[in-house]
């Protein structure tokens, strides 16, 4: 009995082993090191992880770590009426390797944050002010959506399709945090109607069930890039 249990414990700490590599794989890989502050400077730097070359060491400072970027709402006078601000590893070399970032998304009356995914990390949000309809679609094609207000949390898990929209009562803005130093930002609109080369306009008009004309007149609103 007890070799039995004792073998039934082995082959469950096996199967650990073997599951934890695809857990650590699906996120921002884990650091081996206190920092690996990212310098943009350099593109041969001493050691490269993530794509983004490490300071040296004695070149650090803790000016590295900090960032005001969120702090400040931005201008929601465009189309979308919103506005996102992102500290990540781009804008705040420090994350570099740490797995995190944020970002601030501020909104007009009735402004919205188009469909969208982040290919690389889960969205929670923290609802500074204001009120928000929000959701995100499952592969299933379900949706889960909810009214949010100041003070709430909801999360969009990784990869999935997800919007925010301010419900009309005033200003509003969200803090988002993401497990990723990059998340990825692919809007959904704009990849499929703004791409360079396009996409063919008769693969969109199939997909969408409409005629070619109503998707070139799609395509002139997101000009290629």
């Amino acid at each position: 009995m007890a070799n039995m249990l004792a073998t039934s414990l082995l082959a469950a700490a096996v199967l650990l082993a073997l599951a934890a590599p695809a857990a650590v794989l699906a996120g921002d890989p884990d650091m081996l090191q206190d920092i690996c502050v990212a310098d943009y400077k350099s593109l041969k730097g001493p050691l490269r992880l993530n794509g983004f070359p490490c300071k040296r060491p004695e070149n650090v400072t803790a000016k590295d770590f900090f960032s005001n970027a969120v702090a400040i709402a931005g201008n929601t006078s465009n189309a979308l009426g919103s506005a996102v601000t992102s500290a990540n590893v781009q804008t705040l070399p420090g994350l570099n390797t740490l797995g995190v970032s944020v970002s601030r998304i501020d909104f007009a009356a009735w402004g919205v944050n188009p469909p969208h995914v982040h290919p690389r990390a889960t969205e929670v949000i923290f609802v500074l002010e204001g009120f928000l309809d929000v959701g995100f679609v499952t592969t299933g094609n379900r949706l889960y959506a909810r009214t949010v207000s100041a003070g709430e949390v909801f999360v969009f898990p990784r990869g999935l399709v997800h919007y925010q929209r301010n419900n009309g009562r005033g200003a509003a803005a969200v803090l988002s945090a993401f497990d990723s130093q990059l998340p990825g930002t692919q809007s959904v609109a704009e990849a499929l109607f703004g791409a360079s080369p396009p996409v063919p306009t008769d693969v969109l008009a199939r997909s969408f069930q409409v005629d070619a004309g109503l998707v070139e007149d799609i395509k002139s609103k997101f000009p290629s890039k």
